[in-house]
């Protein structure tokens, strides 16, 4: 429960970004807010051993259900602004970070136009950790200077798609796509279609930093392939460009205790 001496003020929402899914790589800040808070509203992403740690009578499952239903953002909204008006030191958790393709900023905004006091508690993005935690940095001086990041939920084929798929094949820079498992055999054709390389290196980094976490390996041209042929499945982020294919010169001497690597090419558990 909030008190005088945690920081959750009663009639506060936290906006709380649980980084990749790791509990030791939550912030301190996220910790105490957590630990101090009367109702914690959370996805399905902040990962398993976080969300087994709340205790069950203050926290609220508001992520995807069985069957594929989900909790309208709106009701979220409106249910922010409910405990906050009761008095609660409420924490909205989030996986990764809350203002990167979290919503937060929605958040944010229907807290202010609400006028409920509000604070953002940045984190780690599944977006960067992901990819590290698997030998793959999304920047390097040898490979790439500039940095994309796009959700996968975006269908290329749309005309009044916001992603333009021929201006990020023509960067140079690496390409990591969130939430992108489904539409891989898309966006990669997408990507071909705009005169990027067959050969580029791509990587699917499936429950980054979770206990189980598998990586697999291949090309824009084959990553279809060894998706379907090793089973990754959601939650995964694809890293497309040259710093994917650095992963084979670290991955012997990576230590993880997230999965045990075995020869590439192909995918590791």
């Amino acid at each position: 429960m909030a008190g005088p001496d945690t920081d959750a003020e009663p009639g506060t929402v936290y906006l709380v970004g649980s980084g990749p899914g790791d509990p030791e790589l939550l912030t301190v800040k996220a910790k105490r807010l957590l630990e101090a808070a009367d109702v914690v509203l959370h996805d399905k992403l902040p990962g398993p051993e976080i969300i087994e740690q709340l205790p069950e009578d203050c926290r609220e499952d508001v992520g995807k259900r069985a069957g594929g239903e989900r909790t309208p953002q709106s009701e979220i909204n409106e249910r922010l602004v409910e405990l906050a008006r009761e008095g609660k030191a409420v924490v909205r958790l989030k996986g990764g970070d809350s203002f990167v393709f979290g919503r937060g900023g929605e958040e944010a905004e229907y807290l202010a136009a609400h006028e409920v006091p509000f604070e953002v508690v940045p984190a780690v993005t599944a977006a960067i950790a992901a990819p590290a935690v698997a030998g793959i940095p999304v920047t390097h001086r040898d490979h790439a200077s500039s940095v994309s990041f796009v959700t996968g939920h975006e269908d290329p084929t749309k005309p009044e798609s916001a992603v333009d798929w021929e201006a990020l094949a023509a960067t140079g820079g690496t390409i990591v796509v969130l939430m992108g498992v489904g539409r891989l055999p898309d966006y990669t054709k997408a990507l071909r279609e705009a005169g990027m390389e067959p050969e580029t290196p791509v990587a699917l980094v499936e429950r980054g930093t979770w206990p189980g976490q598998r990586v697999a390996t291949g090309t824009l041209e084959t990553i279809v392939d060894v998706r379907d042929a090793e089973d990754i499945s959601p939650p995964a982020v694809t890293v497309i460009g040259d710093v994917a294919g650095t992963r084979a010169s670290v991955v012997d001497f990576l230590q993880t205790d997230y999965g045990a690597a075995a020869a590439e090419p192909g995918a590791e558990e």
